[in-house]
């Protein structure tokens, strides 16, 4: 596909990769799983094989097989999925990126190696380069989570680097809580899409200009989330500042129970009804069935189904 011109923006939720019972991937629940996001959550962005995705534990056969389904049933339905194609080793992220190409992704984006680590900007840009050169008709956007991958650069200084470097550069996904660093590369580089991925304090960024944002919440939280974002663009400070408050409460509940992605995972089977199963070793959830009546009282306390 050649660059229509056109930018990432609203709520892209992040997917989680459904699993059977025995943690193999399940690629029979997905066109369920698209037909919720837009009919149930309103979601027409998603961003598969990334963190929430599980996609460092899966297979590249399991990540390219994932890709075509997620990309078959989006088509006609979705504006965009975003192929997440970041591994340790450049040979395989190259190849998942011309996967990704030549079965109709939208974009694709890569996380930085994270056990053997660029010494520097410039050696993070070279290996950046090199991924984006696999597909060079896609736009391309790198995955910055760096309480994940130990990578601290500024991310103001990489896209001062990366455009002159890659044509086919896009944007960010910005998971990380220095929204001075956010703030900077909206207001310099307005060229580029800055995507926010720290659900939690969505409108903080969304004070400083953020494009769109990605994330796991907007699976089962995109209406909500969704309205908080109408709020913040007619200028109802109060409303969306009310919401992001419920949904902070929410969120303070889950991480003081302990959890993680596996629990996450869990959340979304029970509020959408879809069968996602397990998460694969060595991630496990620690949610017992009694949870799930807190989850939803919780929930319905908040207003947030």
């Amino acid at each position: 596909m050649a660059f229509t011109g056109k930018r990432l923006k609203g709520l892209i939720a992040a997917t989680f990769t459904p699993m059977t019972p025995n943690s193999d991937i399940n690629l029979l629940v997905i066109e369920q799983y698209v037909d919720y996001l837009v009919q149930k959550q309103h979601i027409r962005n998603i961003f598969v094989n990334g963190t929430t995705g599980e996609g460092m534990s899966l297979s590249i056969c399991e990540r390219k097989r994932l890709t075509e389904e997620w990309v078959k049933h989006a088509r006609g339905k979705m504006d965009n999925v975003i192929v997440h194609v970041g591994c340790l080793g450049l040979s395989d992220s190259k190849d998942l990126a011309a996967h990704a190409a030549s079965c109709g992704a939208d974009a694709i984006s890569a996380v930085c190696p994270s056990f053997l680590k660029p010494a520097n900007l410039d050696a993070l840009v070279l290996y950046l380069k090199d991924v984006a050169s696999a597909a060079p008709s896609l736009p391309f956007y790198y995955y910055h989570i760096p309480k994940i991958t130990g990578i601290t650069y500024q991310i103001y200084e990489l896209l001062g680097k990366v455009k002159e470097n890659i044509p086919s550069f896009r944007g960010v996904k910005f998971s990380d809580v220095n929204l001075m660093d956010f703030s900077l590369c909206v207001s310099e580089y307005k060229e580029f899409d800055c995507l926010y991925g720290v659900d939690e304090q969505l409108l903080g960024a969304l004070a400083f200009g953020a494009h769109g944002a990605v994330g796991s919440t907007y699976n089962y939280l995109g209406n909500k989330n969704g309205d908080m974002l109408e709020a913040f663009e007619a200028g109802n400070l109060q409303k969306a500042r009310k919401i992001q408050c419920s949904l902070q409460e929410f969120l303070y509940f889950v991480f003081d129970m302990g959890w993680g992605l596996a629990e996450f995972k869990d959340i979304m089977s029970q509020v959408s009804g879809i069968p996602l199963g397990p998460s694969r070793l060595p991630l496990y959830s620690s949610m017992k069935s009694n949870h799930h009546d807190d989850i939803k009282t919780k929930m319905l306390k908040l207003d947030l189904i």
